[in-house]
Parts: C-alpha cells; sequence; structure tokens
C-alpha cells in the first residue's frame, strides 16, 4: 500500500476511534450508546470500503495504462528487430554471393 493510502487509514480509523470514546463518555443510556457505536461503526466501515474500492479502481487503471505502454513499446522493439534482423540476413546473402563467386574464380584457375 502507498503511503497515501496508510495516512488515509490511518485518519479514518483515528476518527472512528476517536467518536467512539466520545460516545462513551456522553452522558446517555447504554442501550442509545451501543446504537451511536453501532452508527459509527457502520459508518466507518462503510468510508473504509469506499476508499479501498477507489484505491482498487486507481491500481487496476495505472495497471491497464502501463500494460497498454509496455504492449506499446515492445511492438515497437519487434519491428525494429525485425527490420534489423532483415538487414543482417541481406547482407549475409550479399557476402555469400561475394564468396561464392571469388570460389569460382578460385576453382577455375
Amino acid at each position: 500500500m502507498s503511503n497515501r493510502s496508510n495516512t488515509i487509514l490511518g485518519v479514518l480509523s483515528a476518527a472512528a476511534v476517536g467518536t467512539a470514546i466520545g460516545i462513551l463518555f456522553a452522558p446517555d443510556k447504554g442501550k442509545n450508546t451501543r446504537t451511536k457505536i453501532q452508527k459509527k461503526a457502520v459508518d466507518a466501515k462503510g468510508d473504509i470500503m469506499d476508499k479501498a474500492n477507489a484505491f482498487s479502481t486507481e491500481i487496476n487503471s495505472r495497471f491497464t495504462s502501463k500494460k497498454a505502454e509496455f504492449e506499446n513499446e515492445l511492438d515497437g522493439l519487434v519491428s525494429n528487430m525485425s527490420v534489423k534482423a532483415d538487414d543482417v540476413i541481406t547482407s549475409l546473402e550479399k557476402k555469400l554471393e561475394t564468396l561464392k563467386k571469388r570460389n569460382e574464380v578460385i576453382s577455375s584457375n
């Protein structure tokens, strides 16, 4: 997880704990206090889930983008290597032809 995600998670957790402590020290009936704590816990869970989903979506988006960049660069490299391989083959074929001609000259002498 990134520092940003850890910070957000820490802030949300601290807020939830602070709220729970505040409710516990507030003068109210036990049933009302438990209801408030439960509501705050549900709200905090929803916030954390929203942040986790947003983080997951961001990671997936970045992955997809980087994957596309990688595939484009790979295609370019493969194309470039193919052209270079063709150049090497052409050069070798010319050298072979030259060697064959030299061999014919030497053989005929």
